[in-house]
């Protein structure tokens, strides 16, 4: 699923995303070596769900922060034997498919860890 229909199908899940990177992209704005009006340009923006989508799609890992942050722990681990990746919960539940590269594992727990976090508020 791409981010934009996953941050419209869990609009609870997005909203809490949407604040996350609001507040980080705010947050990282608190230096001297910024313009104020960059500063006031960028407080300004809206970060809608096309806006989050686009960095999503790009690197579904900058999710995993605001995963931890909702308690909701996201593991991707490697079977060489079997020559593929699988991801977990908590420690917990091994998902049950094999995925032959680690970001379509990524994706994959991620497309989850939405709806997790989306029943969980």
């Amino acid at each position: 699923m791409k981010a934009i229909e996953l941050l419209e199908t869990y609009p609870r899940a997005a909203e809490t995303i949407n604040e996350f990177y609001r507040s980080k992209m705010i947050e990282s704005l608190s230096t001297e070596d910024i313009p104020d009006e960059f500063k006031e340009l960028v407080k300004q923006q809206e970060f809608d769900n096309e806006y989050i989508a686009k960095f999503i799609d790009g690197n579904p890992r900058i999710l995993f922060d605001v995963f931890d942050s909702n308690d909701i722990y996201i593991q991707i681990s490697v079977d060489l034997e079997n020559e593929c990746f699988r991801y977990s919960f908590d420690g917990g539940k091994v998902e049950s498919n094999d995925y032959e590269l680690r970001i379509v594992a990524e994706k994959a727990a991620i497309e989850a860890a939405f709806q997790i976090l989306n029943d969980k508020l």
